[in-house]
C-alpha cells in the first residue's frame, strides 16, 4: 500500500474529486473530518484550544466555533501557528489509525486529503475561481476570502511540487475525467509492492523470532 497526498488551494473543488475517487471505490482519510473530531468537547485539543484563545471560541453548546476562531487564525499567523501546534500531533494519530487499517484490509493505496500538504498530488484551480467559490461557500466578503487564500501556499508554488496535477478550472466533466485517469495510472502502480513485501517479511522475521524463543524456554516433553 502507497499514499496518495491530495491537496489544493482553498475553494479549488478538493471535495468535488474526492467524491470521485471515493464512487470509485478508494480508501480515503479525510483530515477535515478528522480535525473535526478531534476538537470535540472531552479531548485534549478542545481544551488546549480553549485555553489558548479563550472562551470567545466557543459555540453555547460548548463545541468550537469554527468560524470565529477561523477569523481569528488567518488574519494573525502566529496564532494560526497555535492553533496547528495543538491539533496537529492529535490529527496524525487519528490519520495513522485509519491509514493501518486500510492497509490490513489490502488497499493498493489510500488518499489523504490534506488542505496544506506540498507534495505528491495536486489540485490547481485559478484565483478567481477560487475567490469566487469561497466567498459564495462560506459567505465571506472579497477582503476574507482573500485572506484566506493568502495564508495558504500560492497555487503555482504547489504545482512545481506536484507528481501530478488535476486541472479544476474548466468544465467540472473534464475534471471527473482527470481523477478517473489518475485512479486507473494509480491501481496499475506497482509503489506499494515495496512498502507490503518489507511488512511481511517483518512479520515473518518476528513469528520466527517467537517460536525460537518458545523453543528454548519451554521444556521439552
Amino acid at each position: 500500500m502507497f499514499l496518495v497526498g491530495l491537496t489544493g488551494g482553498i475553494a479549488s473543488g478538493k471535495s468535488s474529486v474526492l467524491q470521485v475517487f471515493q464512487q470509485l471505490g478508494c480508501a480515503v482519510v479525510d483530515v477535515d473530518i478528522i480535525a473535526c473530531h478531534v476538537v470535540q468537547p472531552g479531548y485534549p485539543a478542545h481544551q488546549r484550544i480553549v485555553e489558548a484563545f479563550g472562551t470567545e471560541v466557543l459555540l453555547e453548546n460548548g463545541n468550537i466555533n469554527r468560524k470565529v476562531l477561523g477569523d481569528l487564525i488567518f488574519k494573525q499567523p502566529d496564532r494560526r501557528q497555535l492553533l496547528s501546534a495543538i491539533t496537529h500531533p492529535e490529527i496524525r494519530k487519528e490519520m495513522m489509525k485509519e491509514t493501518f487499517k486500510y492497509f490490513l484490509q489490502g488497499h493498493r493505496y489510500v488518499i489523504l486529503d490534506i488542505p496544506l500538504l506540498f507534495e505528491t498530488r495536486k489540485l490547481l484551480s485559478d484565483r478567481e475561481t477560487q475567490l469566487e467559490r469561497l466567498m459564495k461557500r462560506n459567505g465571506l466578503s472579497l477582503e476574507d476570502a482573500e485572506a484566506r487564500i493568502q495564508a495558504q501556499l500560492p497555487l503555482k508554488d504547489k504545482v512545481r511540487m506536484a507528481n501530478h496535477v488535476l486541472d479544476n478550472s474548466g468544465e467540472w466533466a473534464n475534471t471527473r475525467r482527470q481523477a478517473i485517469l489518475l485512479h486507473m495510472q494509480l491501481e496499475q502502480s506497482l509503489e506499494y509492492l515495496p512498502l507490503r513485501l518489507s511488512v511481511l517479511v517483518g512479520l515473518a522475521g518476528i513469528a520466527s523470532l517467537l517460536y525460537l524463543l518458545a523453543r528454548c524456554l519451554l521444556p521439552s516433553p
